[in-house]
């Protein structure tokens, strides 16, 4: 149980980031290109943040086949980590307290994310 709950969260790591880097490129195109300015893609960019979380649990709760919630609530905490771990390494900054939210309605997110891509599967093995 231990490894297929860590290699299903992998997996939905690795989709969250391929869905947020997916959508940086489009919305950087779109603000390149378009008169729109940055503050009034903020709310669409955090929802979609919010997507790709679930979607990243889905995937992991999917993969695990059973316990969706935890390998959900784990895909959200590694995500978590690997954001700090960007941002004190990189821009020596820690979280704030609107940041510390936002990373615990992603949890929130992908545990739901999870439990429905355990019951979608349908099966556990």
């Amino acid at each position: 149980m231990q490894n297929r709950l860590f290699t299903s969260a992998l997996y939905g790591i690795l989709t969250i980031l391929i869905l947020v880097i997916l959508a940086s490129l489009v919305s950087s195109t779109i603000l390149r290109f378009t008169s729109i300015e940055e503050g009034n893609f903020t709310w669409i960019l955090l929802g979609f943040s919010f997507l790709a979380v679930f979607v990243g649990g889905f995937i992991s709760g999917g993969r695990s086949g059973q316990k969706g919630w935890l390998a959900g609530g784990t895909t959200a905490v590694l995500y978590t980590l690997v954001i700090f771990f960007v941002q004190f390494l990189g821009f020596n900054e820690a979280f704030d307290a609107q940041q510390w939210l936002i990373h615990s309605g992603y949890l929130i997110a992908a545990v739901f994310g999870g439990i429905f891509g355990v019951n979608v599967r349908g099966e556990s093995y």
